[in-house]
């Protein structure tokens, strides 16, 4: 087990947002997220990252989170952000080698290393034609591509993702998806949030569902069916399957 949360619960105020969630991560898991705006799941990111702080015991690779510093937790896991804008005109090269600070001091510089590594992570995701490019002038979906870059630099194995999918074009969409397919190949573990069933079933092996800050589900692929998606989004639909993949369509 790489990550283990019990009891967790969280208020914004008198706010209730999650309430007793018990939560884990597995080696190798694409694991989605999903449940209506508002019910929580990016802020269980948050909690699991060690950024907000909840009643509840979490457990990163069976130590207690608490003990981790911000710097250490950055070395295991990288966080890919719904929004994520740069408040200068960095290259595309700069915010990649961005991923590079857990691992040098305070005042230290880039070695080489540190640059090698930078240019192989874009050229993974087939973005080392971009590194001069000003990464504010970009499409979405590029940006998305140098973010997954920047984890791969950052050298964490564990990638948190939330909405990775929003404001992409279909095309970008099905690219983005394959990526992580691949990566988990080479050992790499995903926790993703998503609003789309299909996207769930194209590129997870597991789920968790959330309705009114408590788990409604939980587990492999299998539970994401027609029943829990009408109970949890409140629609009907049909989970069809073609050439080994499926896909859900409401039925009207």
């Amino acid at each position: 087990m790489i990550l283990e949360a019990k009891n967790i619960s969280f208020s914004y105020g008198k706010k209730e947002v999650l309430k007793g969630v018990d939560f884990y991560l597995k080696d190798g898991d694409i694991l989605s997220l999903l449940g209506k705006n508002g019910c929580g799941k990016t802020t269980l990111l948050k909690i699991l990252l060690g950024i907000c702080k909840s009643s509840g015991e979490i457990k990163l690779y069976g130590k207690d989170l608490k003990s981790y510093s911000r710097k250490d937790i950055a070395k295991l896991i990288a966080y890919i952000p719904q929004v994520h804008k740069i408040p200068f005109d960095y290259t595309v090269f700069d915010v990649v080698l961005m991923g590079r600070l857990p691992h040098i001091g305070l005042f230290s510089k880039y070695s080489q290393e540190d640059r090698d590594i930078a240019l192989s992570s874009l050229k993974r995701v087939g973005m080392e034609s971009f590194t001069q490019k000003i990464y504010s002038k970009i499409s979405g979906g590029e940006r998305q591509l140098v973010f997954i870059a920047r984890a791969i630099a950052q050298d964490a194995k564990i990638i948190f993702m939330d909405e990775p999918i929003n404001g992409l074009d279909y095309g970008n969409q099905i690219k983005f998806l394959k990526l992580l397919k691949d990566f988990q190949k080479e050992g790499y573990t995903f926790l993703k949030t998503t609003h789309y069933p299909d996207h769930a079933l194209y590129a997870s092996n597991r789920i968790t569902m959330i309705k009114d800050g408590s788990i409604f589900k939980d587990g492999l692929l299998e539970e994401l069916n027609e029943k829990s998606i009408e109970r949890l989004y409140g629609v009907d639909v049909e989970i069809i399957q073609k050439n080994g993949y499926k896909f859900c369509i409401p039925t009207f």
